[in-house]
């Protein structure tokens, strides 16, 4: 049991976050072409679930009370895990230039 401590391996989560896929996809494969320029050993990109937020408002205020209008945002999400990565790998990924409208989410555990 000894071993499998000493076998604990970092770890580098990326969450990415986007309104539109395209956008997201795109930026996820620059960031698993920069990790794997390094030689990294990648989990993913997983997609996660979809999020769906629906808003319905009113077309008007007076006459037409009960008619009424739905939006709804689509937040779409990938996931990629890179494994025991380097000072090298890090410094690479903290220098792309990432398209606008992408959030991401870096933790290191």
């Amino acid at each position: 049991m000894t071993e499998k401590k000493n076998e604990i391996q970092q770890k580098l989560r990326i969450k990415v976050r986007a309104y539109e896929h395209k956008v997201l996809d795109s930026s996820v494969k620059q960031i698993v072409d920069t990790a794997r320029r390094y030689d990294a050993e990648i989990a993913g990109p997983t997609p996660l679930p979809t999020e769906i937020r629906k808003y319905t408002v009113n077309r008007s205020a007076f006459i037409d009370k009960n008619s009424r209008e739905q939006f709804e945002m689509r937040i779409h999400r990938r996931l990629i895990d890179i494994l025991n990565p380097g000072p090298k790998i890090i410094d690479a990924l903290s220098n792309l230039n990432l398209p606008a409208g992408v959030d991401i989410e870096v933790k290191a555990g």
